[in-house]
This record gives structure tokens, C-alpha cells and sequence, in this order.
């Protein structure tokens, strides 16, 4: 027989996770989520003004958000189609 098969394995440590197991209904929060509302509104509108310095932004018009609007309501109002009714 094998001597090496005789002798009893070494064990390994368990390893440990790195982050918490998640916990029902409990969520941690990170980003955005764990900032004050305060701070995540300065952080936005530092974002946009930077984009609208940068020649990137846009600013809707009056008749542009008019357009986007109706064209919203026609997707919602939508009807089925034929082949695909709800059951």
C-alpha cells in the first residue's frame, strides 16, 4: 500500500469572505445611496453644469418637450398587438 495515501490529509483553513453575507431585507448602502441629499444634489448639478460647459448638454425647448411628451403618451396608449394578446 502507499504510505502517502495512509497519512491524513492536512486541512485547510476556512476562508473568510470578504464582504458580509447578504442579509435579508438588509442592504447596505453605497454610492449615491449612502450620501446626503445634499451632497448628491451638489454632486449632479456640478455634473450637468460641467456637461452643458463642455458643449454637451441640452437644454429642451418649449416645442421639444412638447414632441417628447406626445410621443410618450402615444407609446403608452399603445395597443396590443394582434398576434400578441394578454392571456
Amino acid at each position: 500500500m502507499d504510505s502517502s495515501a495512509s497519512a491524513s490529509p492536512e486541512k485547510k483553513p476556512a476562508k473568510t469572505p470578504t464582504r458580509p453575507a447578504r442579509r435579508v431585507g438588509a442592504k447596505s448602502r453605497r454610492g449615491f445611496a449612502a450620501m446626503s441629499p445634499e451632497t448628491q444634489r451638489r454632486i449632479a448639478s456640478a455634473g450637468g453644469k460641467a456637461s452643458h460647459a463642455s458643449g454637451r448638454g441640452h437644454r429642451f425647448s418649449a416645442d421639444e418637450a412638447r414632441e417628447a411628451g406626445r410621443k410618450g403618451g402615444q407609446v403608452s396608449r399603445r395597443k396590443p398587438a394582434e398576434g400578441k394578446a394578454k392571456k
